[in-house]
């Protein structure tokens, strides 16, 4: 595993290939509150990269070049509140999208375990921790080496999964279902962020 250190944007000429995995690490779970700290993103090739952010410079044009870049699918896990948070913070609506959780609950639908950790170990037969740095100080001005691996293993195994995931949807004539799923997403991300319930959708005959 290499894990790449770079500070408010990506350098110029990276490129990740048709896809890219991508994760976000905030101070806390209300975009407009806690700030984005850093984004990392792997083109599946057993390298991280992490942005990290000072808190004030959020230009970033090279890394927003390749969020919006409808060539290239962005996976994700637990898409939804990642959207929210690149969209309130780097001004971006990522498309398109492939979410694994999404797609877990769409051809897992054996159980009611659809996290990262779950999906790991049931897929790629590996035992994964998330460890203690979940909880840790993202907005520090220097991250550990602790940080820096758990930021990119969110990442690293994302690729791998979406390959196991497709093969299950396929299987089960899924596929369709869940791709119209994640082309909501950046609507649903967005309307979040202007506080529009799960519920909006609901109505009740009288």
């Amino acid at each position: 595993m290499a894990i790449h250190l770079h500070a408010n944007d990506l350098p110029s000429g990276l490129s990740f290939g048709p896809s890219v995995a991508v994760d976000c690490e905030m101070l806390g779970l209300n975009p407009y509150r806690d700030r984005l700290c850093v984004l990392q993103l792997s083109a599946g090739d057993g390298t991280a990269h992490l942005v990290k952010f000072d808190g004030k410079d959020y230009s970033a044009p090279n890394l927003k070049k390749l969020l919006a870049d409808a060539s290239v699918e962005k996976i994700f896990h637990f898409a939804r509140t990642d959207l929210a948070v690149i969209k309130h913070w780097l001004g971006v609506r990522c498309a398109p999208i492939f979410c694994t959780k999404i797609a877990s609950r769409f051809c897992r639908t054996y159980t009611d375990k659809h996290g990262m950790k779950d999906l790991i170990k049931d897929l790629l037969a590996i035992e994964f921790s998330k460890g203690v740095q979940q909880t840790s100080d993202w907005g520090t001005d220097t991250l550990t080496e602790e940080q820096k691996a758990y930021a990119a293993d969110d990442v690293l195994y994302l690729h791998r999964l979406r390959e196991k995931l497709v093969d299950l949807l396929k299987r089960d004539n899924h596929l369709e279902y869940a791709e119209a799923a994640f082309r909501y997403l950046p609507l649903r991300a967005e309307m979040d962020l202007l506080g529009w319930p799960d519920s909006v959708l609901d109505y009740h005959c009288k």
